[in-house]
């Protein structure tokens, strides 16, 4: 009977623990690790979403509120615009003449995902995907991202040309000509902005400048089902930092942000990549994350241009960035953009490593090699924690054989059973919890190397040796997922075997199930949990020789 307590005590702990990792990955904004909730479009919502006289009204609704919708969409709906292409040694970028907006972004060194002779592609308007970046003006009848523009510049970034400027113009309205100049630099994702406004009427005018990121509420497309990162908005402030907005909150109008600030910037965030506004630090603006149509959400920022008189002309510079989370490019275009890339609560451990494991690459040349070399610099680290804990594991299996006769012995009386238990482990002054804690102080870290390896999209594509050509997605062939599963039993074989039947199997069925989940994890995360289950097992296996414990392998009854 105690037996089968047992067994429902570790069964309900084990499930416990993975529901309260859910609710934790939920708390710190990412979506369920164990049960995600995908969000799925409907037919209805895509129509919705891409329809062009839709999203107008809409979307200037979310910006400036119902009262301010330009008056001019529905004219402007029915006239033809044309879509500019622009390509430089990293970007391949499709503007919208009307609003002079990025409707497309497709990466020249990030393949796609299905097709790798394709680039990736992030921002897109299309049937599977609405998500782009509009820019417009608001507090009178002014030109929006609706506005049919003239371009003027060239499409193409030549040899030996580090930058490549083009332009978009509005017509007169409302007495403003607003004047939108792209400026994109050789190596770079991000993208300077200059929204300049000339006063064509006789009366002196303040517009407010509005940036928006446009967005379905989609889940980017390969994402795993085993693990979740997080997808959606995201706003940087100094008083609040980096604060994660989920779709759902804005959905129920819950998107709890600063709205207020004079620093920081506007994000749409996914694994891997992410767009981002930012405004010069020290301007004035007011931040807004609001669902726009069915399955449609928008994050932006307003900021007024200063009164500009007749004939006169005032400018706002911003800065576009569309790209890679690249944590070095990203520390440089401005504070807290790094964050973009989620460690989650762990970020205080995980920058660290990050750091040390761009260091190791530097010289080895080998995302793979490096993350096996990081494993061997944090098993040496905690080498003398490791080895308190597999000393405690051997004075263990040392008494194992006295404590399993005794158990035989008192099987009928399990009061005088437990009491002789304690004395047996004050005789030979040892802790059952000795092996126990020194691995658990560890565990913060190696769960932050799990969200380095996890988030760094330099393992995406990045091969490691033979069959294993990209880091960040799981073996082909399970190689990998098997040598991890064999060598976890292995550990599990070395332990001693806890005196309870009923715990010994949980001890061998719960690392069965957790390897089972690797079998779908990026083969990064699996080499680097097998070089520390290898590490260990050397460990191990050297202490308890040295103590007269010769390693003995532990099997499992099932009967």
């Amino acid at each position: 009977m105690n037996d089968i307590r047992r067994t429902f005590l570790w069964v309900i702990f084990g499930f416990s623990m993975v529901l309260l990792w859910d609710q934790w990955q939920i708390y710190n904004g990412h979506k369920a690790t164990f049960f995600p909730k995908p969000v799925v479009a409907s037919a209805e919502s895509t129509a919705t979403a891409t329809a062009p006289a839709a999203v107008p009204a809409a979307a200037s609704a979310a910006v400036a509120g119902p009262a301010q919708v330009p008056g001019t969409a529905v004219a402007v709906a029915a006239t033809p615009h044309e879509r500019i292409e622009v390509s430089t040694d990293v970007l391949k970028l499709s503007f919208d003449t009307e609003g002079g907006t990025l409707v497309r972004s497709e990466f020249l060194k990030f393949s796609d995902l299905h097709d790798p002779t394709k680039p990736f592609v992030l921002l897109d308007e299309g049937k599977a995907r609405v998500y782009v970046a509009q820019t417009g003006l608001i507090g009178g009848a002014f030109a929006t991202h609706k506005t049919p523009m003239k371009f003027t510049g060239e499409r193409e970034l030549k040899d030996g040309q580090n930058e490549l400027t083009l332009k978009f113009e509005s017509p007169d309205m409302g007495g403003l000509k607003l004047i939108k100049t792209y400026t994109l630099a050789r190596g770079s994702y991000a993208l300077k902005v200059t929204h300049q406004v000339v006063n064509t009427g006789t009366a002196a005018v303040s517009p407010q400048l509005y940036v928006q990121l446009l967005r379905d509420g989609n889940k980017p497309d390969g994402e795993s089902s085993f693990y979740s990162t997080f997808t959606g908005p995201a706003v940087y402030t100094e008083a609040k930092k980096y604060q994660k907005v989920e779709f759902a909150d804005i959905e129920k109008s819950k998107a709890d942000f600063e709205k207020t600030t004079a620093q920081g910037y506007v994000a749409m965030v996914q694994h891997y990549f992410a767009s981002a506004w930012v405004l010069p630090a020290n301007t004035s603006r007011e931040n807004f994350a609001r669902k726009v149509d069915t399955n449609l959400y928008a994050v932006g920022m307003i900021t007024p241009f200063s009164e500009v008189a007749s004939g006169q002309s005032k400018a706002v510079e911003a800065t576009l960035f569309v790209g890679p989370q690249e944590e070095k490019m990203l520390e440089v275009l401005t504070p807290g953009l790094e964050l973009v890339k989620d460690y989650g609560w762990l970020t205080v451990l995980a920058k660290p490593l990050y750091w040390l494991l761009d260091r190791l690459f530097s010289f080895l040349h080998n995302w793979g090699w490096s993350i096996m070399a990081l494993v061997v610099l944090l098993k040496l680290a905690f080498y003398w924690l490791n080895a308190k804990a597999y000393a405690s594991m051997a004075k263990m299996k040392a008494i194992n054989p006295r404590i399993m006769e005794m158990r035989e012995r008192l099987k009928d009386n399990p009061q005088q059973m437990q009491q002789e238990m304690m004395r047996i482990y004050r005789e030979e002054k040892v802790n059952p919890m000795g092996g126990c804690f020194p691995i658990m102080i560890q565990i913060p870290v190696f769960i932050a190397l799990y969200w380095v390896l996890l988030s760094s999209v330099e393992m995406r594509g990045a091969p490691w040796v033979g069959w294993i050509h990209d880091l960040s997605a799981p073996d082909p062939f399970f190689i990998l997922p098997v040598v991890m599963t064999l060598s976890t039993l292995l550990q599990t074989a070395l332990n001693p075997a806890p005196p309870d039947p009923m715990q010994a199997k949980m001890m061998w069925i719960m690392p069965l199930v957790f390897s089972v989940m690797f079998f779908f994890f990026p083969s990064g995360l699996v080499l680097y949990w097998i070089t520390n289950n290898i590490l260990s097992i050397a460990q191990q296996w050297v202490i308890n020789t040295r103590m007269g414990v010769p390693p003995q392998f532990n099997l499992p009854k099932f009967n």
